[in-house]
């Protein structure tokens, strides 16, 4: 798999950026995600529906994963995420073997892109000014919901 250039993972963090605004616009937690094809094709775009669908399992990179659709592998793929993906969405992508993981920030969340490092998963960690200001202007205002979304 080719280095991935500044110019397009910030291009590909934008996407997810707009669906982490969308989510908030719906009154849900602010995280958004994108998966992206070896070519640099959107496969999937998605932001956290827990409260919108009461669904615990909706995080970003699930409904990112799930508007993908089936494919035959995912090798070579790249999920884009506002946030550091949490254990449920790092499992995620290990079981079906993407292969890069672009985190816009893990100021406000650390969660296992450095396990995901660790087995073999390219991270690129971005710390993106606006993604952590997403996350912390939505903590600091909803704080018993980001607890429950983090499972605390």
């Amino acid at each position: 798999m080719e280095p991935l250039d500044v110019r397009r993972a910030g291009a590909w963090l934008a996407t997810a950026v707009e669906e982490a605004r969308a989510g908030l616009a719906e009154g849900g937690i602010p995280i958004g995600a994108a998966l992206y094809g070896a070519d640099g094709t959107l496969l999937g775009r998605g932001h956290n529906r827990r409260v919108q669908d009461g669904d615990p399992t909706m995080h970003a990179e699930t409904a990112a994963f799930r508007a993908a659709g089936r494919r035959p592998g995912y090798r070579g793929t790249t999920m884009v995420t506002t946030l550091s993906p949490c254990w449920y969405c790092s499992g995620l992508v290990r079981q079906f073997g993407i292969s890069r993981v672009v985190v816009g920030e893990a100021v406000t969340f650390h969660g296992g892109h450095d396990w995901l490092a660790a087995h073999g998963v390219e991270v690129v960690l971005l710390e993106d000014a606006e993604c952590t200001a997403l996350m912390r202007d939505f903590i600091e205002a909803n704080p018993a919901l980001w607890n429950e979304d983090i499972g605390e």
